[in-house]
């Protein structure tokens, strides 16, 4: 298969990556490791008590969504479609994460709490011995709004920063791309974020960033495209899963393998959570990324081997999607380079296809995810056919959806 030819033309199409291979010495052959995210786990379970304490309606203070069974949505795919989905179909409630409500909650927040972390200590206002509770004290925000919090974004990585930035204390700036909706930017607004707008995609966003933002000593840029942080964060997401799917009564293993189906705009998120999963379930859980028709970064860039070296506009796309989140043009350098081999494959999908699987999700199982969010549930029906395997479990990811507005659900759901 030419795959730069069917990616131009448009056509929904998979990709099996012919790199893909896993052992124990590649999991840990990268600039992130295993022990990174057990890391990482920790210090999430360490700010939990901050968490709780700043916002109370977070459950002991952990940042984690719930994972459902889909059976009438499966049935409805299967009819709609006329396909047969083996195995049992499961969502990931990302949509349902507390404080941003999105997959970039994960990361986005673990990253923030990192940052002003490493601040208060090189202060001597904290030690690590110490209830992180204190950090909700007058005296912390005081010295967090010297500092500044920067990103770029299409817009829930600038819900997460903006939100869990301006609760912490610091100032915030985010620099949104023109595809970014209108209500994120206003609810970013509405908590206190400096919201810079831009004509251009996610890239001149990031760009323009950057640059204002390296002009400030005080100043803190989180990168999408390369932040290990971010990345670590998406992670302990993936590691969760398996205790998640084992109190359900889902054991994982030879016989009984995992497909996780992961919405991709520059790939930090679901290259996190895919990496977790690997680290779980190593060559049980086939992980695959789901992209727009006309934005295909990652898929491009890993099918070419030229990673971020390419975008999508070089070989004629527009870059234009209803699916905000995934309307990114260059695939990150970091995620894609871990991908490269741990990654089973990648899709495209038509816009008109998210909305008709928001139209099916919310008539058969009444949850409501903003479109980007449905992009992983074409994953079902294209591998169907491969893995005829009645002991499979798909896995669809859920990156967001809970916190737009009644209004605007109200347009998208007839």
């Amino acid at each position: 298969m030419d795959i730069i030819k069917e990616l131009k033309s448009l056509k929904e199409t998979i990709w099996y990556n012919p790199n893909y291979i896993y052992s124990k010495d590649i999991i840990d052959d990268f600039s992130i490791n295993v022990e990174d995210v057990k890391k990482a786990e920790a210090r999430l379970l360490k700010f939990s008590s901050y968490i709780e304490k700043i916002f109370p309606e977070v459950e002991n203070g952990i940042i984690e969504s719930p994972i459902s069974k889909i059976n009438k949505m499966k049935n409805k795919m299967e009819s709609t479609f006329e396909t047969t989905i083996h195995g049992n179909l499961l969502l990931k409630r990302d949509d349902l994460l507390p404080i941003a409500g999105s997959i970039k909650a994960r990361g986005g927040i673990y990253e923030i709490l990192k940052y002003a972390e490493k601040l208060a200590i090189d202060e001597g206002l904290l030690r690590l011995d110490d209830d992180y509770t204190v950090l909700a004290e007058e005296k912390f925000r005081e010295f967090f709004s010297k500092y500044t919090i920067q990103v770029g974004s299409t817009g829930n990585l600038g819900l997460s920063i903006g939100i869990m930035s301006a609760k912490v204390g610091f100032k915030v700036i985010v620099h949104m791309s023109s595809d970014a909706k209108k209500w994120k930017k206003d609810m970013l607004r509405s908590k206190g974020v400096q919201v810079v707008e831009y004509l251009n995609d996610y890239s001149v966003a990031v760009k323009e960033g950057r640059a204002l933002s390296d002009k400030d000593p005080n100043s803190y840029f989180i990168d999408d495209e390369n932040s290990k942080d971010l990345f670590l964060g998406y992670a302990v997401g993936g590691i969760r899963v398996k205790e998640q799917l084992e109190s359900m009564g889902i054991i994982i293993g030879d016989d009984k393998p995992l497909n996780v189906y992961l919405p991709c705009g520059v790939g930090g998120g679901p290259g996190g959570v895919a990496y977790g999963l690997k680290i779980v379930y190593g060559d049980n859980v086939r992980c695959f990324f789901a992209e727009p028709t006309h934005s295909p970064a990652m898929l491009l860039g890993l099918s070419t081997g030229k990673h971020d070296k390419i975008s999508v506009e070089d070989i004629g796309l527009d870059n234009k999607t209803e699916a905000d989140g995934l309307a990114v043009g260059r695939a990150s350098s970091l995620a894609s380079t871990i991908m490269d081999k741990l990654l089973t494959g990648a899709f495209t999908i038509e816009d008109k296809k998210l909305n008709i699987f928001l139209k099916l999700l919310y008539e058969s199982e009444n949850i409501f995810l903003e479109p980007s969010a449905l992009a992983g549930f074409l994953g079902p029906i294209f591998t169907s056919p491969k893995y005829k395997n009645e002991n499979i479990t798909h896995l669809c990811w859920a990156t967001g959806g809970s916190l737009v507005p009644n209004e605007i659900q109200l347009t998208l759901r007839v």
